[in-house]
């Protein structure tokens, strides 16, 4: 037992700071997009015909890229010939809403947390189960890391369980395929009242590479009530997590 505490003084504290410091992201990472409508010319549309997914469009705004369907591939950017467009450092993407994952170049407002009762409920403990509806992994292996040691979402008292009768909400992943249907819909009935559904991926929120495809639903949305999205393909885990505080109201949802 002495050599055992030992050693555990000896390596120290490994758990990442965050939220208490700014999160340490790794150099190729790309968060949300920066867009320059004064550099873009408006006869260009090579980004909106790069995007592998139809994610750019041009609106009344001027560029408009929804995240919810954004695989976050940096085509866009490389293709730009003026720089109109580029992806950012920051991290947060979460959204409440579908139409708040469309970016443009007015800065996102901040995210709302629950409301005072959702958060007396789930301010402390908040149990999540994990449902991958055809995932490819990709999302499923980034939420499982979130109860490793570096991030030890754990110690927000937030948690995934086994069985959906245990928990308060559910984490979906994928595309929704036809033959997940019924058993999402099932995991969900299980999840006890009040609940909440988390969409994490454009996979789960739009349909990803897979849009369009008879063989899926295009993500959750059109199944079952949202009440946070995080895209991202996969979304990284500091995006998931700050999502998550931000919807418990542990971080203080600030115009970013």
């Amino acid at each position: 037992m002495l050599k055992i505490t030992l050693e555990r003084i000896r390596q120290g504290h490994h758990t990442a700071p965050y939220p208490a410091q700014p999160p340490v992201l790794p150099t190729l990472f790309r968060g949300r997009p920066y867009i320059d409508n004064a550099r873009c010319p408006a006869d260009c549309q090579r980004c909106v015909q790069t995007c592998p997914v139809g994610a750019i469009s041009r609106g009344d705004n001027g560029l408009e890229i929804d995240l919810g369907r954004c695989l976050f591939c940096g085509d866009c950017a490389r293709a730009c010939p003026t720089e109109a467009l580029d992806f950012s450092r920051d991290h947060q993407l979460a959204a409440r809403t579908r139409d708040a994952l469309i970016a443009t170049e007015t800065p996102p407002q901040a995210l709302a947390a629950l409301d005072a009762k959702m958060k007396r409920l789930f301010g402390r403990s908040l149990k999540l189960r994990q449902v991958s509806a055809g995932g490819c992994n990709a999302c499923e292996a980034d939420l499982n890391v979130l109860s490793t040691l570096s991030f030890d979402m754990a110690r927000f008292g937030i948690q995934f369980v086994a069985s959906p009768r245990h928990a308060d909400g559910i984490v979906v992943t994928g595309p929704v395929s036809q033959n997940m249907r019924s058993a999402l819909i099932d995991t969900w009935n299980a999840v006890p009242t009040p609940r909440l559904l988390i969409a994490a991926g454009a996979c789960a929120i739009a349909g990803g590479p897979f849009a369009g495809s008879e063989q899926v639903l295009n993500g959750v949305g059109d199944l079952l009530p949202v009440d946070l999205y995080i895209p991202g393909c996969p979304p990284h885990p500091y995006t998931t997590l700050d999502g998550l505080l931000r919807l418990l109201g542990r971080i203080e949802s600030h115009p970013r």
